[in-house]
């Protein structure tokens, strides 16, 4: 009689262990869920204009970080030239023409590009 009742409280504690688990999976994931932050909306993103990257590329050209034309176009040796130029200069090499870059240049921003 006492192996009978030992088996039951035994089976009764698993049974319970296994529960209380899958109860604490749900209120994890639950909550994970519902905890997440939603998604921040995000500003105006700063563009330099084709006339911008054309002085841009006689710049580099000048200083030998560029050896292509003044095509306008942010091409991969563009911005391999701007990340050389952004390292020399101090800046941080994004290899875009960013507003810093631009300033750093001297190249004249829009009436936009200086709200943003």
């Amino acid at each position: 009689m006492r192996k009978i009742f030992s088996i039951f409280l035994l089976l009764l504690f698993v049974s319970a262990m296994a529960i209380a688990a899958h109860n604490t999976n749900s209120s994890t994931i639950q909550t994970s869920t519902t905890a997440a932050k939603p998604a921040k909306k995000r500003g105006p993103v700063f563009r330099a204009n084709k006339d911008q990257v054309k002085q841009a590329q006689a710049i580099l050209k000048a200083r030998g970080f560029y050896a292509g034309g003044q095509t306008g176009k942010l091409d991969d040796d563009t911005r391999t030239g701007l990340k050389k130029y952004q390292a020399a200069e101090g800046l941080k090499g994004t290899g875009t023409l960013n507003k810093g870059t631009l300033e750093k240049m001297a190249i004249t921003l829009t009436d936009k590009q200086k709200t943003m």
